[in-house]
């Protein structure tokens, strides 16, 4: 990406042209980022060489998913849509991972048909579930028991996952019992130990308590586990502060703690591969005067992009029409829903803007259009994809018409 004092360039097109083709809001994405974040998570890991499953649930956009399918990623899927949708984008079902504590019958039932690695169970119920249909399709079925091993992330609450009172994964103890029961079933392969603990980490720390816990279950279970899937969850620098996790440290630290074992890493990043790839480009409805800050009404809202008003996640603004004029008040970058948690950042000293100016909200290629909704009838954005300096629609924006 690049900024001069005139324009804000993606890949060589300048947005303001962009958005006056195909209107705004709109959601464009980078190729070469997406290139680039996979070459660097490829490279900080090569090491262990692992099979690296991109989490659909980040960005569900079957052109990217295809992308990204031809750089050399499988699949973490948490639906039968989503693992729908991998299969068609051309994933190849053996590198796709099934996550999530509700799967339901026919989706464990359709898995189990598609032949997919692993359907990672995170319940004794869903392993019951699994063994159940597995006997009724005469099938032995490959699967993962999740851990929960009850590990901080240290990141935003409604993104943890790790820790006991969260709703993933089993205690130690119902795991071990877990492995015993897996492992005496004629319709159960159990291959591997999976874990997760949350999403958007910037520190060792955490993985670093994880992988001794893994390490320490392992020992307990004395089983050999083919795969040892330790999820994703890594962070990107959302607020420019230049914080970034040291992936080759990780790397270090799961050699050091799970040297013993011969087991295949498994990775499940989705952020960390498509979420600064991301851009939504805005433009200003209105000014409205405020006694101590003016809100600046985008035509963008909570529906385009949900991340803010959920958990208060915090998003870079650019002006795409740079000046030097700085505003006196304070910015309030607002949507036109009819919620109060219709809003994206409040930011002082911001360079003074008027209406119908041009913004662009940063790194929102990760849960931005799949988290989007139609609330208030307000149809999706267009979705473009910039790809060697020419753009591909990926996605058209909705009409009335499909919403009625």
């Amino acid at each position: 990406m690049k900024i001069d004092s005139k324009n804000f360039i993606i890949d060589g097109l300048n947005t303001k042209v962009l958005a006056k083709k195909y209107s705004t809001p709109l959601y464009c994405y980078s190729f070469s980022k997406i290139k680039e974040n996979i070459t660097k998570f490829t490279h900080s890991f090569k090491e262990l060489n692992p099979i690296i499953c991109f989490a659909v649930k980040a960005n569900s956009n079957k052109t990217l998913l295809g992308e990204i399918n031809k750089l050399g990623l499988g699949a973490d899927v948490v639906s039968i849509g989503e693992l729908t949708k991998a299969i068609k984008s051309g994933i190849n079902p053996k590198k796709i991972v099934f996550s999530g504590v509700g799967k339901t019958a026919d989706e464990i039932s359709f898995a189990i048909k598609k032949r997919i690695l692993l359907i990672n169970a995170e319940s004794k119920s869903e392993i019951l579930q699994i063994e159940k249909i597995a006997k009724k399709q005469n099938k032995i079925v490959n699967i993962g028991i999740r851990l929960n091993p009850n590990t901080d992330a240290n990141t935003i609450d409604q993104i943890s996952t790790g820790k006991k009172e969260n709703k993933f994964g089993v205690s130690e103890k119902i795991f071990l019992d877990l492995v015993k029961y897996s492992k005496n079933s004629k319709y159960l392969n159990l291959k591997c130990l999976s874990v997760h603990i949350g999403s958007q980490i910037l520190e060792l720390k955490p993985y670093e308590k994880m992988l001794k816990i893994v390490n320490k279950v392992i020992k307990k279970t004395n089983y050999n586990f083919e795969y040892i899937d330790l999820g994703g969850g890594m962070g990107i620098n959302y607020e420019n502060n230049y914080k970034q996790l040291n992936l080759k440290g990780y790397c270090k630290s799961i050699i050091k703690n799970l040297k013993n074992y011969k087991s295949k890493i498994i990775f499940e990043p989705g952020r960390f591969i498509i979420g600064n790839s991301g851009f939504l480009i805005s433009k200003i409805i209105y000014i409205k005067e405020g006694h101590k800050k003016d809100f600046i009404i985008l035509d963008a809202a909570m529906n385009d992009l949900m991340r803010p008003a959920l958990y208060n996640a915090k998003h870079k603004i650019i002006p795409v029409n740079k000046n030097k004029k700085k505003s006196k008040k304070i910015y309030e970058f607002v949507g036109p829903i009819c919620e109060s948690t219709d809003k994206f950042s409040s930011l002082t000293k911001f360079q003074k803007l008027n209406e119908k100016d041009l913004i662009i909200i940063c790194d929102v290629g990760a849960y931005g259009m799949s988290l989007s909704s139609n609330y208030n009838l307000r149809p999706k954005a267009t979705e473009i994809l910039i790809k060697n300096s020419k753009v591909k629609v990926i996605s058209k924006r909705q009409s009335l018409k499909d919403l009625m």
